[in-house]
């Protein structure tokens, strides 16, 4: 009985002690989950977003597609800048991508497509020659540092190999069309980050070489065909005002690199280099298309449409692109004409700027530069980024400039002759006896804007007396000048416009030159702003080429406004009607029985100008040879003005060349023409 009982407490101990391990194990357990719960719990809870971050990136990367940039339209709605789909060949690098893997590529994409040795030569420098030989010659890139140097930082041996690389090898690499179009996809495969596609050859891309490459993509790892795009111009005329697009190779301008990358813009995406390309940038850019890589342990696994993306956005412009090809015409030919005279040979260049005198409108803005070939260069920049003397087109501007400083409608002066103590005698180019105001603009009296000059400047006239004009009294002038846009920017949406020069005088009688456009120098486009002006009864509009931005749109035509540029008026002349109409009375008379009398064929209001002035143009050795500027401003009809216009030519070998007043007749019959036939 004592063995049983002791057998029964030993096998209940034994129970015991199992139960107590079990809940031993169960508590571990137990705690184990709760453990695992809290960490999970601090996992998703604490650092989830931050987690969920890190498998995004690690999971999926974004690579960007070219997309054609917004077109330009005429104010007829004919487009003057268009796009044209190319085939092109890239190469976008991923996760898995090194520099054995690029070299493997480029050699077997060198036996598909070629490249011409020039072009190469032209891309290539010489440090994209040296990248290439140390990607493809490790181990003799290796040599080139000693064993300490081996230890360094990698920014400094790579450094301490780029300059120890000679000469020789480089030129050894230059002779060699094989190496050098490696070194060229090299240098392209090598160009961006990891997604950012790089463009490898598109518009010299035969039909034969994309068939080969296509044939083979499943041996060009990172290769694709895509279809780029290039700009088109459906019209010769404006191609500068137009502006250039950078090509993938020059990628964004390095001037305003910030202003491209804050705004997502990727190293080698075209962009707008001048003109309007450049200063429309944000409409014109479009939305690109993207592709999403899906990876997986830095493989890719599979790609897909991201996004479509979008054409940018079309500009609606001033120009009339007929009118514009017809007025370069008349320009050529005129220039052609007047070359005939050896008086006239340095002479090469002509401008004309025809605008809305309400609206601001720029319908047409020419410039043609001869060159000794007898072959012409667009010039049409040069109306408002380069200034000439302009003579007596701006004798309007100091007739009103008299008016606001109190002179009289009917003023009369004698004009003869004045003596000045020290000073050349000015004059007119014949003594032209008592004259009006109105008769001074008819005839173009000197005399009569010295009399109205020294007035603002509250100087009396005393022969052979002394003429002590101020500063202040050169700014006062100026100022008044300056309401009709003489000697300040016009305002007009193009980069890089003059203000024109205004020069330091000498002497205190150039107040006196001032007056009649022969010391400061002026844009043609300030001329048409100006004289636009006088057209619209007093106020200076803001000039403008383009009118409107839309939405781009699938089909013909322009989409949807999304910008609609209304007129600016800049500010009113401190004239009254009266005086307005005053002065433009007096043009009606320059064409009708004054210095543009015969010239023309319609209802012109304007003013003659012919500036003697000294050449300082392309030909260095004839520097400081005196000539003579030959301008003309006016509107049409004069009545009722539809257009005001500047036309000027420079350098004339003689004052009596009227290819002035020839080149304004025969731009005014074209713009009737035009309107007839638009």
């Amino acid at each position: 009985m004592e063995v049983e009982k002791n057998t029964r407490t030993t096998l209940k101990g034994m129970k015991n002690a199992r139960n107590f391990r079990v809940n031993v194990l169960f508590l571990f357990v137990f705690i184990l989950f709760v453990i695992l719960i809290i960490r999970l719990g601090v996992i998703q809870i604490v650092h989830g977003e931050e987690y969920r971050e890190k498998v995004s990136e690690t999971e999926s990367d974004f690579s960007s597609l070219p997309v054609p940039r917004g077109k330009m339209y005429d104010r007829y709605n004919r487009i003057v800048v268009g796009n044209v789909g190319v085939p092109a060949i890239t190469y976008t690098a991923t996760k898995e991508t090194n520099t054995e893997k690029k070299l493997k590529t480029a050699e077997r994409l060198a036996e598909y497509i070629d490249f011409e040795t020039s072009y190469l030569k032209k891309e290539l420098k010489d440090r994209d020659i040296k990248d290439y030989w140390l990607a493809s010659n490790p181990v003799k890139a290796k040599e080139l540092l000693s064993k300490e140097e081996l230890n360094f930082k990698p920014t400094k041996t790579y450094q301490l190999q780029l300059d120890r690389i000679s000469k020789e090898v480089i030129q050894a690499i230059k002779k060699s069309d094989t190496e050098m179009e490696l070194a060229f996809l090299y240098t392209c495969f090598s160009s961006g980050y990891e997604y950012e596609p790089q463009l490898v050859k598109s518009f010299n891309l035969s039909k034969a070489e994309m068939a080969r490459v296509a044939e083979n993509l499943s041996k060009l790892p990172g290769i694709n065909l895509i279809t780029n795009w290039k700009r088109y111009y459906p019209y010769e005329s404006l191609r500068t005002i137009f502006g250039d697009v950078s090509s993938s190779q020059q990628g964004i301008l390095q001037s305003r690199e910030e202003y491209y990358l804050v705004r997502d813009y990727s190293r080698n995406d075209r962009v707008g280099k001048s003109y309007l390309e450049f200063q429309y940038e944000d409409y014109l850019n479009p939305q690109k298309k993207i592709i999403k890589y899906v990876s997986s342990n830095d493989r890719t696994i599979s790609t897909e449409l991201y996004k479509q993306g979008e054409r940018g956005h079309d500009l609606k412009l001033s120009f009339d692109i007929k009118l514009q090809n017809k007025v370069q015409d008349i320009i050529k030919d005129e220039l052609v004409k007047a070359s005939k005279d050896p008086a006239n040979f340095l002479m090469d260049r002509a401008f004309v700027v025809i605008m809305d005198p309400f609206q601001g409108d720029i319908l047409a803005m020419a410039g043609k530069q001869m060159k000794h070939n007898g072959k012409f260069l667009d010039f049409a920049y040069g109306t408002f980024t380069t200034q000439y003397e302009a003579g007596s087109t701006i004798k309007g501007a100091t007739v009103l400039a008299g008016y606001q400083d109190g002179m009289k409608h009917g003023q009369v002066y004698l004009d003869r002759p004045l003596d000045f103590s020290g000073t050349p005698t000015k004059g007119s180019y014949r003594p032209l006896g008592p004259v009006s105001d109105l008769d001074a603009l008819r005839l173009s009296s000197n005399v009569y804007m010295f009399h109205t000059a020294m007035n603002i400047a509250d100087i009396t006239y005393k022969h052979n007396g002394t003429f002590n004009a101020s500063a202040e009294d050169f700014q006062k002038l100026r100022n008044y000048f300056a309401q009709f846009g003489l000697g300040v920017l016009t305002g007009i949406d193009l980069p890089n416009e003059s203000d024109g020069l205004t020069n330091e005088p000498d002497s205190p009688g150039k107040l006196l030159d001032i007056a009649i456009g022969q010391f400061d120098t002026y844009t043609p486009l300030q001329l048409a702003q100006y004289v636009s002006t006088i057209a619209n009864g007093g106020y200076r509009v803001q000039p403008r080429v383009v009118t409107s931005i839309h939405e781009p749109t699938m089909g013909k035509g322009l989409g949807t406004v999304v910008v609609d540029k209304d007129p600016i008026i800049l500010n009113k002349v401190n004239n009254t009607k009266e005086d307005i109409e005053r002065v433009q009375q007096g043009f009606k008379l320059v064409v009708s029985s004054g210095t543009a009398k015969g010239y023309f064929d319609y209802s012109v209001a304007g003013k003659t100008g012919t500036s003697q002035t000294l050449y300082y143009g392309p030909k260095r050795k004839y520097w400081g040879y005196k000539t003579n500027n030959l301008n003309f401003v006016g509107y049409y009809p004069s009545d009722n003005p539809k257009i005001s216009f500047s036309v000027v030519v420079p350098w004339a070998g003689t004052d009596q060349d009227a290819i002035n007043k020839r080149i304004a007749n025969r731009i005014v019959g074209a713009y009737i023409d035009a309107q007839k036939n638009r």
